[in-house]
């Protein structure tokens, strides 16, 4: 399983909106830069602007952040985009056979170590900002 692009998306729509913040940030342009089609665009912006990370200007072919960059976390873009529910990052398979001693014991053994590892990738992201991404794209080998 992995997490939906929408993550990814969401984070170059922000870090984009920084980067292009005196130019045109139509759902067209964005959707240019990311390769996509702009209706995939607008629906990841209408999740950001419902979380308050961007203020969109209709008709005028603009967005803009609704917070500082340093106010904006992977966390934050995490949830805005709806990538995965409470506890649900790792899905566990169903119905395993009650009768083998692996089937009948696995999943109440595996749970509790899926949920720490979704709330340290959590924690994680929780410590990233847009600021910190958009300050390191110089710092990526071309």
């Amino acid at each position: 399983m992995s997490i939906s692009s929408r993550f990814s998306v969401g984070i170059h729509i922000l870090s984009l909106l920084e980067v292009n913040k005196t130019g045109v940030n139509s759902s067209e342009a964005i959707a240019n830069s990311v390769n996509t089609n702009p209706v995939v665009i607008r629906r990841i912006m209408g999740m950001l602007k419902s979380a308050g990370l961007v203020n969109i200007k209709p008709g005028v072919a603009g967005a803009e952040l609704a917070r500082k960059l340093s106010d904006i976390t992977l966390f934050d873009v995490y949830k805005a985009v709806n990538v995965v529910n409470e506890n649900e990052l790792f899905s566990i398979h169903e119905n395993p056979n009650p009768d083998c001693p692996v089937g009948k014991q696995l999943q109440e053994t595996i749970e509790p170590i899926f949920i720490l590892a979704q709330s340290a990738l959590e924690k994680v992201l929780q410590g990233v900002t847009i600021e910190d991404v958009v300050n390191n794209f110089n710092n990526v080998p071309s």
